[in-house]
């Protein structure tokens, strides 16, 4: 057992199968008879469940329309469930994996010096007709009237609301800039051909950061500082990235990069030199140019689902809208801008397409919906003994290791075999994955533990468990 036990703690991957506090602990929790007190049991969870495959294909119309590995998984286990063309219900599992990745970018934002806002979705015509793109973004922008015949957008971005609002701040002063304002909101884009589920769709969650400096110098640098925030969270996620130029397309400005996450069925193509450190998107390049333009070295061409995106935008804003501050010589000056967007719901889905088997998803170490499944035995079977010690399990893990407080989660439909069961819990993904089968009977009892992120699988006691659990971060 002890070598057991040494050979668990060994492994670095093991350890590295993380999980995060969830911020909610419900004051309400499902009741379960296998142990003294209440636990979260899986049998009331909103989630349907094992989908087949022609079922996954009538929800979303026909075959064509499941082009990537991450719409299809999601749709099969439950994750999402379409609403219209490029919207969907986001389910439990989703909404629990969303609320960690706000919380692992609002750390990273405030560490930073982020503030978070929230402004509407509804945006008066006016601002956006005063800086053109009422009309420059054609058909993407969700237009309506309301009963007064005033019109709006819905936003898909906020430049022209932020820039507004802080141009009707008339005594602002050099001294209380810079100011990095952000929020995390729904947005809106009327897509053409919505697809690959929530890759792309009409409405979607976005972190949309905007920023007010003194000078371009001072802006240049809260725009590295943002740069590198980002960097942060997608190494803390696990996420492989590449950072591109890219164009500013219809937001503006005169400087711009894209976070990209490499993989096939990425719609935007990349330039990358493996000579030097230049990466672009492709549009940004001549397409004759097939030499890197810093050490002409020959270039090599990849996929990307963009997840990120910053433009430093000088003044563009700010001069329409006459975003002012006092500056060190007591006169009015205008304050220089920048704006970086993360795709909250493009980053679970791109998350999926890249860390998930054909079959099963994976999760962001961080990000996983529950970070423990307990998997007790089949009434009526042999093991069935050993169904008191999966609650009391239970009790234990959550006492001694109190960030999993609110992350275990007991399968608690016996009528299936623990097969059935641990198959189901490899499609979710959850990090760890304990049963109690046949060496729960011994004395002391051994559970097998999974983990679903490295394929390890170890059989540990109770203190084991426990001491194996205790070695995972939180956020």
């Amino acid at each position: 057992m002890e070598g057991l036990l040494t050979r668990c703690r060994a492994l670095p991957t093991l350890a590295t199968c993380s999980c995060q506090l969830s911020g909610y602990v419900p004051r309400r929790l499902h009741h379960c008879a296998l142990g003294r007190r209440q636990h979260l049991v899986l049998s009331r969870v909103f989630q349907p469940q094992n989908l087949r495959e022609d079922q996954v294909l009538s929800l979303e119309g026909k075959a064509s329309d499941l082009t990537c590995k991450s719409q299809r998984l999601m749709l099969q286990v439950g994750l999402i469930h379409p609403a219209s063309p490029g919207c969907y219900h986001l389910l439990p599992y989703t909404v629990r994996a969303m609320e960690k990745l706000v919380r692992v970018i609002d750390q990273e934002m405030q560490a930073i010096g982020g503030q978070k806002v929230n402004m509407p979705s509804l945006s008066p015509a006016e601002l956006w007709r005063a800086t053109s793109r009422w009309d420059l973004m054609g058909k993407e922008l969700l237009r309506l009237t309301d009963r007064h015949g005033k019109e709006y957008c819905l936003g898909p971005t906020h430049e022209e609301v932020i820039t507004a609002l802080v141009a009707s701040q008339k005594t602002l002063s050099y001294k209380q800039l810079p100011f990095l304002l952000y929020q995390v909101t729904r947005k809106f884009r009327d897509e053409p051909r919505p697809r690959f589920g929530l890759l792309r769709g009409r409405e979607f969650y976005m972190k949309d950061m905007y920023t007010f400096d003194s000078s371009p110098e001072a802006a240049r640098q809260t725009y590295s500082l943002v740069c590198d925030a980002y960097c942060n969270l997608f190494d803390r996620l696990g996420l492989r990235f590449i950072k591109v130029q890219a164009n500013v397309g219809s937001i503006g400005g005169t400087m711009s990069h894209e976070f990209q996450l490499p993989v096939d069925v990425g719609e935007d193509r990349l330039a990358i030199c493996p000579s030097c450190s230049f990466s672009a998107n492709i549009e940004t390049l001549d397409l004759s140019q097939r030499n890197c333009p810093a050490c002409q070295g020959p270039l090599t061409e990849t996929k990307g689902i963009e997840v990120g995106h910053t433009f430093y935008l000088g003044t563009k804003y700010s001069s329409i809208f006459n975003a002012q501050f006092t500056n060190i010589q007591g006169k009015p000056s205008l304050a220089e801008m920048g704006c970086y967007g993360l795709g909250v719901t493009r980053i679970l889905a791109a998350a999926i397409e890249v860390l998930s088997t054909e079959d099963c998803i994976r999760w962001p170490r961080l990000l996983a919906p529950y970070q423990v499944c307990l998997i007790p035995p089949k009434k009526g079977s042999k093991e069935e003994a050993a169904a008191e010690l999966t609650g009391h399990l239970y009790d234990h893990i959550t006492e001694a290791v109190p960030q999993l407080c609110g992350e275990v989660l007991l399968d608690d439909r016996t009528h299936l075999t623990i097969g059935n069961r641990l198959k189901d819990a490899n499609k979710f993904g959850y990090p760890f994955v304990i049963i109690a089968g046949k060496r729960a009977l011994e004395d002391p009892a051994h559970f097998e533990v999974w983990c679903q992120n490295t394929g390890e699988v170890v059989f540990l006691t109770k203190e084991g468990v426990v001491e194996l659990l205790t070695q995972v971060q939180t956020v």
